[in-house]
């Protein structure tokens, strides 16, 4: 295996042709259910749609042939001054454990703090299919900030995982 020290994967803005290379890694990933693959697509076609909206702000991670291999989604929470939600992250799952994901990540961080951004919140499962994940934001400075149980149904809560970018400032208002 090739070491990633040195590898760097490039990352761009969303583009109308990644539409169908990050619905099959939606899908591929054999963790997100079809409604969530829908949600998941839904603000890939707002972004699409609406050049000059500012909820949602999509990046790619793509291969020598410009194909989608991972991405990620953002967005400013509303009312909140400097709290942004990190909506979706996913790889192309023949790439997992490759860096990919942590260089996205890394990505979405540079450009929440290039907007003043402070703190990022993302949410997950507790459903063992999301393991994973939930080691991923851990091992990537995240801390689990909240929990609802049964928030999505019985036996299964919400998770959410946060990280600031920023030192708070206690005379800060």
């Amino acid at each position: 295996m090739r070491s990633r020290a040195n590898v760097v994967t490039p990352i761009r803005s969303l583009l109308g042709e990644d539409r169908p290379a990050i619905e099959a890694l939606l899908v591929e990933t054999d963790v997100f259910t079809k409604e969530e693959i829908d949600v998941a697509l839904e603000l890939v076609d707002a972004v699409l749609s609406d050049p000059n909206q500012r909820d949602y702000e999509i990046c790619v991670a793509h291969d020598e042939e410009r194909t989608a291999i991972g991405y990620y989604c953002i967005g400013p929470t509303p009312v909140t001054s400097g709290t942004y939600d990190l909506y979706w992250i996913a790889v192309k799952p023949s790439l997992h454990d490759r860096g990919v994901g942590k260089e996205l990540l890394a990505h979405a961080e540079e450009r929440i703090r290039s907007r003043g951004g402070r703190l990022v919140l993302a949410e997950t499962s507790s459903q063992p299919k999301y393991e994973h994940t939930r080691r991923f934001y851990l091992r990537n400075g995240y801390a689990e900030v909240a929990r609802i149980k049964e928030y999505y149904k019985p036996g299964d809560d919400l998770v959410v995982y946060g990280k600031y970018l920023s030192h708070l400032r206690s005379n800060e208002n």
